[in-house]
Order: C-alpha cells, then sequence, then structure tokens
C-alpha cells in the first residue's frame, strides 16, 4: 500500500514533477500572468520574469505557453540546461520553433528566413511569442546582442517578435551585459515566497486535486512547515510529500507537529528543536533555505 492509498487519494498531491492539474493560481501568478500576456498583446518586445529557486517560475512559463491559443499566437517555450549555447543555436531553434523550414545553415540567410516567417504570421493575424526558461544560463554578451538582434526584426510602427524571459534574479546581470537590451525590458514583474495564509491555501489547493476527503495536516503545521520551507512552493511539496509518506508509516490519521519537525530534521532544515510557539525563530536564513533547494533538486 502507498501512502496516497492509505489517505485515499487518487494521486500523490505533492509531487514536483510539470502537473498542469495542480497549477496553483496565486495572486502573484495571476498578477504575473496579466503583466506578461499584457506584454505580448501589446507587443512590448520583451518582458522579464524573475524570482527565487523554486518559486515557479517554470510552472509559470509552461502556463502562459497553454494559455496562448494556436488560433492568435504562433508561440514556443525553450528551456535553457546549460550556459553553453551558442547564438547561432538559439537563433536556429527559435526559428525552427516558429516554424522556419530547413533553417540555413548561415546566420544571414536564417535571419531572413525568419523575417519572412514573422511576416507570414502577421499576415495571418497571429502574434510570434517566445518564452525562454532558465535565462539566467545565457551569460554571455554575445547572446545578449543576438536577442536584441531579433528585436529588432519588425515593420513600421510594429515589433514582429514578442520574448519573455524566464530566470532566476542572475538574469539581469545578463542583460545589463549588453545595456540596449536591458533597456528594452518593457515589463518585469517578481515572484516572492508565499506568505503562511498563502501556504495553507496551496497545501489545501493540491490535496482538493489529489481527492482528499479532508485536510491532511493538523492546524499547528503550517506555519512550521511555511517557516521551514521559507514560501517556496516547491520546497513545501518536498516537506508535505515526506510528511505524508511518513505519517503512513506511522498509520497516522494526519501529519502532525512532530512529524513535521522529523522531516525538516531529515531534510536538514532544521536549525534547532520547533516548538509550536516559536516557528518564526527557529526559521533557517532563506539564503540557506535556497542553498539546500539547489542540493536537494541536484540529489533527485
Amino acid at each position: 500500500m502507498s501512502y496516497s492509498e492509505h489517505f485515499g487519494l487518487e494521486r500523490e498531491p505533492f509531487s514536483n514533477a510539470p502537473d498542469a492539474r495542480f497549477y496553483f493560481n496565486s495572486e502573484q501568478h495571476s498578477q504575473a500572468l496579466i503583466r506578461l500576456r499584457y506584454a505580448v498583446d501589446s507587443n512590448k518586445g520583451l518582458a522579464l520574469l524573475v524570482g527565487g529557486v523554486g518559486t515557479g517560475k517554470t510552472t509559470l512559463a509552461r502556463r502562459m505557453l497553454d494559455s496562448l491559443p494556436d488560433d492568435k499566437y504562433e508561440s514556443s517555450l525553450l528551456v535553457m540546461i546549460h550556459s553553453s549555447v551558442t547564438p547561432e543555436w538559439i537563433l536556429t531553434r527559435i526559428a525552427m520553433q516558429l516554424g522556419v523550414e530547413d533553417p540555413a545553415p548561415d546566420r544571414l540567410t536564417l535571419i531572413k528566413q525568419l523575417f519572412e516567417r514573422l511576416l507570414e504570421i502577421e499576415a495571418s493575424g497571429r502574434k510570434a511569442v517566445v518564452l525562454i526558461d532558465e535565462a539566467q544560463m545565457m551569460q554571455t554578451r554575445e547572446l545578449m546582442e543576438e536577442f536584441r538582434g531579433l528585436l529588432n526584426l519588425e515593420i513600421p510602427g510594429k515589433k514582429l517578435l514578442n520574448i519573455v524571459f524566464f530566470g532566476l534574479h542572475e538574469v539581469e546581470d545578463c542583460l545589463r551585459l549588453d545595456e540596449p537590451l536591458a533597456q528594452r525590458v518593457a515589463v518585469k514583474y517578481s515572484l516572492k515566497s508565499f506568505t503562511v495564509e498563502a501556504t495553507e491555501a496551496y497545501i489545501k489547493h493540491r490535496l482538493r486535486v489529489a481527492k482528499s476527503k479532508k485536510m491532511l495536516f493538523e492546524p499547528d503545521t503550517v506555519a512550521a512547515i511555511h517557516s521551514f520551507a521559507g514560501g517556496v512552493p516547491r520546497l513545501i511539496n518536498t516537506i508535505c510529500d515526506n510528511c505524508l509518506f511518513e505519517a503512513y508509516l506511522q498509520k497516522l490519521p494526519a501529519v502532525n507537529l512532530k512529524v513535521v519537525t522529523s522531516v525538516a530534521g531529515d531534510l536538514g532544515l532544521l536549525s534547532k528543536p520547533l516548538s509550536s510557539g516559536s516557528q518564526k525563530d527557529d526559521l533557517a536564513d532563506f539564503d540557506e533555505i535556497e542553498s539546500m533547494l539547489e542540493s536537494l533538486e541536484q540529489s533527485s
């Protein structure tokens, strides 16, 4: 028996694997989407979404891509998985994803092909949109200059391509490698960690999606989970998933504070024993939490 069966769940509610069914439309995520869609719909050219590790940038990028209907947008999502990508690779991939067939090997011809394709998209009444996730991986001036060149593909009074960067705060340092590009950021939004109230709503939302018939975390556990996670959604998932598994092993009807404290200790998030009345005092420095989250990602 799994913990899902033990608690009568249809699926694991706190997996960190991308799953659109569990998307939580928090106030800040809703505001971010509104602003990014405004940037695209009004042809602002370049928009930027930044946030710390695990705050939901990739989830938001995928959500935005899903929200752009094919009859109105020619859209694509590129994920930068390493820092050694070249301007030629970026240009070719963007051209291919926007529908350029047989991209030319030489840059000038490829840019001409892309420009012609953008004109076709414009003539069809649609907008061309490229979303770049993990944009902080692009750490060279040459890459930034390439994006500036792409934004120059326009017709009188109208830009033909909209680009949205999603990344850690370091992406702003990347943009400053080419100051003219940095100055073209027309819309910027920053994701922050959840409040305690948002953390509770998030936990309840994911349990509802998993078809839980009740709240599986005792009332005094939410503030503790929020504190240990620093309000970071991905780390909230990790803690809650481990808590449900531990509660299942102990044959408990719900997660209690003792289980949360034990799990936090196992994950290296417990700086000292947590009492129910002093959760905030026991919160590790947020920088330590980000570092711990990165370590957990590398080991998973």
